[in-house]
């Protein structure tokens, strides 16, 4: 009888010890299940996994695993606000087969593939620009030699990709709010520049490939937003005649309705810093679709602090809880 008792006990100590052992490499396995799968083909973004004008696209440039609370909010929020819609997020990092350090297993990446509609692939440059006009560009740069490859390869990225698929594209700085009504897009900053932020097209569309075009023809890596903001504006301006917005309506140029900057920019690059002030209430943004947070001025490296009642802090609640809980949360907790 007491043999018998040892022996439950014994059993039931080796399932505890087991599921506790599961419940904390779970994360691990699936990512390395995941890993496994696409590192498994070189087809990681051929058209028959991508499905056309389908896909809303973000990219990380850099080779880091561990995204920050912003980028993991922005996809995040992404699949929230577009529910039927696959979210692709590309990291350079695992196309390199990067070692993942143990605390991101715990973050970001098992959080955004632990949502339905959010698929991690590893950024392959010579797949993504291939069958472009950027691929001879692409054979022929050094980015050790390049002052903001990091950005500049986010251009050509957004360009080819948009272009192959269709779909949107948005930074790792855009908390998504609310869907965009159109197909074909593009977004003011200000009065006169329309950035790259954000924008969407129908796959195959001319513009985007006059775009990639002029890209090459008109190339010059240490001009800072040569690539991005100023090509999409030089290359629309040369299509249409406009010359700004002036209201809050959004105008239309050869079947691409181009907003105004309430849209996705209705705080200025100059004003970033009122994300990380106290909310005011008043501040709705019911005219926008997402908001572009201009993480490449935060040069001081502002956070989102739980319990500080910053907007950011109350768009990261709303828009993205889940980031907001695991990942914000945990950190303030520090």
């Amino acid at each position: 009888m007491k043999s018998s008792i040892i022996c439950s006990l014994s059993l039931v100590f080796v399932l505890i010890c087991s599921t506790l052992y599961w419940i904390n490499i779970e994360p691990l396995w699936t990512l390395h299940k995941f890993m496994n799968k696409q590192f498994m083909t070189k087809q990681f973004i051929a058209e028959g996994i991508i499905k056309p004008d389908h896909g809303i696209f973000f990219v990380e440039t850099t080779e880091k695993l561990e995204p920050s609370s912003l980028a993991v909010c922005a996809v995040e929020s992404a699949s929230q606000t577009y529910p039927n819609r696959t979210i692709y997020f590309f990291m350079k990092g695992l196309a390199k087969g990067e070692k993942i350090k143990k605390s991101s297993f715990f973050k970001a990446i098992p959080l955004l593939l632990s949502i339905k509609n959010i698929h991690i692939l590893p950024l392959d440059f010579e797949e993504v620009f291939n069958n472009t006009p950027l691929y001879s560009w692409y054979q022929k740069v050094n980015p050790a030699w390049e002052t903001f490859w990091t950005h500049v390869s986010a251009d050509g990225f957004r360009l080819a990709m948009i272009w192959k698929y269709g779909g949107i594209y948005m930074d790792t700085d855009i908390i998504s709010l609310k869907p965009v009504p159109e197909v074909d897009f593009l977004a003011f900053e200000n009065f006169e520049t329309i950035n790259n932020a954000a924008f969407g097209f129908q796959r195959h569309d001319e513009f985007l490939w006059d775009c990639m075009e002029d890209f090459v023809k008109n190339y010059r890596g240490n001009l800072w937003g040569q690539q991005g903001p100023r090509l999409l504006t030089r290359v629309i301006k040369s299509q249409c005649e406009i010359s700004g917005f002036k209201d809050i309506g959004d105008i239309t140029c050869r079947n691409i309705s181009i907003m105004n900057t309430k849209r996705f920019y209705p705080l200025l690059y100059s004003a970033w810093e009122r994300y990380f002030q106290v909310w005011n209430p008043h501040d709705t943004f019911n005219n926008s679709y997402g908001l572009h947070l201009w993480n490449y001025m935060n040069k001081s490296f502002k956070k989102v602090i739980a319990g500080s009642n910053s907007l950011a802090e109350n768009l990261f609640m709303k828009h993205c809880p889940l980031t907001y809980k695991f990942i914000v949360k945990h950190t303030s907790r520090k």
